[in-house]
C-alpha cells in the first residue's frame, strides 16, 4: 500500500526535492541573501536542521512537558557536517510522518500544541517553503509535486488573509493563472516573484 493511501501527506517527494537542492550549493553561496528576511543561506540550512529534529519528534509524540526556546537560526550555529547530517535528517523526517500514528490526537513543535494532522501540514509547508527559499538564494530550479500541493494549498486556504505571527505572512495576491506552487507561496505569504538584490560593483581604483 502507498503511503498516500495510508496517510494525508507524503513527505517523501519533498524531501527528494530539498535533497537534491543540498547538492547544488557551494560553500560560496552560503552568504547569499534568500526570500526570509535578514536570513544568508546558511541561516536557512540552520533552521532546516533545527525543524527537521522538531517535526520528527512531533511525529513521534517525543517532546518535554516543560519547553526551552531553542536558539535562533544562524550562520554562526550551522554545523560544519551539514552537508552529510541534514540529509539524514529529512529523510527521519519522512519515515517519521509515514506512520498514520503520527497524525492522530495532538501533538507539539516548537512550544505550540495543535492536532497533529494540522502540525503535519505545517512540517510539509516549512519543507516546501523553505526549498524555495533555498532555490531562490542560490539560484536553482526548484519542482514541487502537485499532489502534494494540492492538499498544501486546501490547508493554507483556511488560514487568516492577515497570516499567523510565527507560522505564515499575509497573503500575497497572485494572478489568475499563477501556478499551484506560486498559489502555495503567495497563501504562506510569499512573493513568488522575489529575486536576489544585484550585486555592487567593486569601485574602481
Amino acid at each position: 500500500m502507498a503511503v498516500a493511501d495510508r496517510v494525508p501527506l507524503d513527505f517523501d517527494p519533498p524531501v527528494r526535492g530539498l535533497r537534491a537542492l543540498l547538492l547544488g550549493i557551494d560553500d560560496g553561496e552560503l552568504a547569499n541573501p534568500t526570500p526570509c528576511p535578514e536570513w544568508t543561506v546558511a541561516t536557512l540550512l540552520d533552521h532546516l536542521m533545527g525543524l527537521s529534529v522538531a517535526f520528527t519528534q512531533a511525529a513521534h509524540k517525543r517532546f518535554a512537558a516543560e519547553t526551552t526556546s531553542a536558539p535562533a537560526p544562524s550562520a554562526q550555529h550551522l554545523s560544519r557536517h551539514w552537508r552529510s547530517r541534514l540529509p539524514v535528517l529529512l529523510e527521519d523526517l519522512a519515515t517519521a510522518w509515514k506512520d498514520p500514528a503520527a497524525w492522530t490526537g495532538t501533538s507539539q513543535a516548537g512550544g505550540v500544541t495543535m492536532p497533529a494532522a494540522a502540525l503535519g501540514h505545517v512540517a510539509m509547508n516549512e519543507l516546501i517553503m523553505h526549498s524555495w527559499d533555498l532555490a531562490r538564494g542560490t539560484g536553482q530550479e526548484y519542482f514541487a509535486d502537485p499532489r502534494t500541493l494540492e492538499p498544501l494549498i486546501e490547508f493554507l486556504s483556511g488560514g487568516p488573509a492577515e497570516g499567523t505571527p510565527g507560522l505564515f505572512g499575509p497573503v500575497v495576491p497572485v494572478e489568475d493563472e499563477a501556478t499551484l506552487l506560486d498559489q502555495a507561496l503567495a497563501l504562506a505569504g510569499r512573493d513568488a516573484r522575489w529575486r536576489p538584490p544585484p550585486r555592487r560593483r567593486a569601485a574602481a581604483a
